[in-house]
């Protein structure tokens, strides 16, 4: 079988880190491993773009590509350690793994365009540009998103409305900064995004969870129960990690809690573009004629997650908080990368690739859900919902999806147990399953089938 983009990310990356490949040496080129490999351009161009996001390739322009001059040399431990990586190997799991959720589709990525943009963008630096960079973002990137939120997504800004972050965490924590007093408390979703959860036990002194159920927040319990909460952070179009969607009666309450109570609300659309079986929902923001909601976002589910680019929304009447934090916070992010965005937004490429990759997406979630009941027929419940990028398999009789997943994670099969993202004891038990880069159904049964005696196994004492 001729090795896909991931096989060959994986040797590289094993033979750096046992030393076969040291730092400064150069690596074949894109078209002459190609015609080795006898595969597509684009498999190894995929490969070489995440080694080269991840650090361990530099790209040299017309002299080639190289391992990383900066990176420490590995001594080699035997002449004839193996030079490349046996798939599933311990290494590879902690970068990539399969069916790890959140991961874009790699694969499908538009590689040659991208690097067109990477190399234009690098070489019209200007001196000028090469000094600290604007404190709330490039000005085009920040014009290109905010036409993309109003168009795409119903948001109405303007780019001095829009705040360029480091990323999600970057969101968050300029959100918190901005608008939060001491000892003001905040109210999350319960199950809610694990990340998210963790940063806000080290900012929020007090944390409000509110249930989830088939229409999302529960807001007469935020009412009820979080009479002091300042602030709401919600994942209204696909929660996360249930898949549900706020619904548009609860919407329309939690705007009102938010105006009634001067409170403010973090619309968290991390996903919210990849919808199947009908229209993009149009954003909570999109709804907010207070100005409490604060739109966040990043490019992580879009393009890559190595871009570690995020954008927030600021609302107006807090606009002069956010600057300030920001400038004593972050300082700006790195020019360079946002000026590629920039460029790709801009010229039309990343409507074309979203377009893409919801046609895509839809297609291998079938394929994915199809696999698991194949080779684990009763074993789990797979309550479709519509979009996203994982799918959640409730275990049917079971609630081991920690040990579960410590299993599949031997096979390097890199899913997340489903109740750790619960805060209180009230949890359901499954698996969050990432579908974006299975290629075909063929695939997706023999990477369950790594898992399926273990997984027999387990289940059987468990019960």
């Amino acid at each position: 079988m001729k090795p896909g983009y991931r096989e060959i990310y994986q040797r590289y990356r094993q033979n750096i880190h046992d030393g076969v490949l040291k730092p400064g040496d150069r690596v074949p080129s894109i078209r002459l491993l190609a015609q080795e490999l006898q595969v597509a351009k684009k498999t190894v161009e995929a490969a070489y773009a995440v080694l080269v996001g991840e650090g361990y390739l530099v790209s040299r322009g017309p002299q080639g590509t190289c391992v990383n001059p900066a990176l420490t040399p590995v001594p080699r431990l035997a002449d004839n350690a193996p030079a490349a990586v046996h798939e599933g190997g311990p290494l590879a799991c902690e970068s990539e793994g399969y069916l790890r959720p959140g991961i874009p589709s790699l694969d499908c990525f538009p590689n040659k365009k991208w690097l067109l943009l990477c190399a234009r963008a690098t070489r019209a630096m200007r001196p000028e540009e090469m000094v600290n960079p604007p404190v709330a973002g490039y000005a085009p990137l920040r014009a290109a998103i905010a036409s993309y939120l109003t168009i795409s997504r119903g948001v109405t800004c303007t780019a001095d409305d829009i705040f360029i972050t480091s990323g999600y965490r970057g969101n968050l924590l300029l959100t918190l900064q901005a608008l939060l007093g001491p000892g003001e408390s905040v109210a999350l979703e319960e199950p809610g995004y694990f990340m998210g959860q963790r940063l806000l036990k080290t900012l929020a002194p007090a944390l409000h969870p509110v249930p989830v159920d088939d229409e999302g927040m529960q807001v007469a319990h935020l009412q009820r129960h979080c009479p002091n909460a300042r602030l709401a952070i919600v994942t209204p179009s696909h929660h996360s990690p249930l898949g549900v969607t706020l619904s548009l009666p609860r919407k329309q309450q939690l705007l009102a809690w938010a105006s009634a109570q001067n409170a403010w609300i973090v619309e968290d659309d991390y996903d919210g573009e990849f919808h199947y079986t009908r229209n993009v929902l149009p954003s909570l923001k999109s709804l907010d004629t207070d100005d409490r909601v604060i739109y966040i976002g990043t490019f992580s589910k879009t393009i890559m997650p190595s871009v570690r680019i995020g954008y927030l929304v600021m609302p107006r009447a807090a606009r002069h908080a956010f600057l300030d934090r920001g400038a004593l916070l972050c300082g700006g992010q790195p020019l360079l990368m946002q000026k590629i965005l920039a460029a790709f937004l801009s010229g039309g490429d990343f409507y074309t690739h979203l377009k893409k990759m919801r046609a895509l997406y839809a297609r291998r979630r079938e394929t994915a859900i199809r696999a698991l009941h194949a080779v684990f027929p009763g074993v789990f419940a797979t309550p479709l919902e519509d979009g996203g990028m994982h799918v959640v398999a409730y275990l049917t009789t079971a609630t081991c999806d920690e040990a579960l997943a410590r299993v599949w994670h031997q096979h390097q099969l890199q899913v997340s147990a489903l109740s750790p993202w619960y805060l209180l004891p009230d949890k359901r038990y499954g698996l969050i399953i990432g579908y974006t880069n299975l290629r075909s159904y063929d695939e997706a049964l023999a990477l369950l089938t790594r898992a399926a005696a273990d997984t027999r196994a387990l289940l059987t004492g468990a019960r």
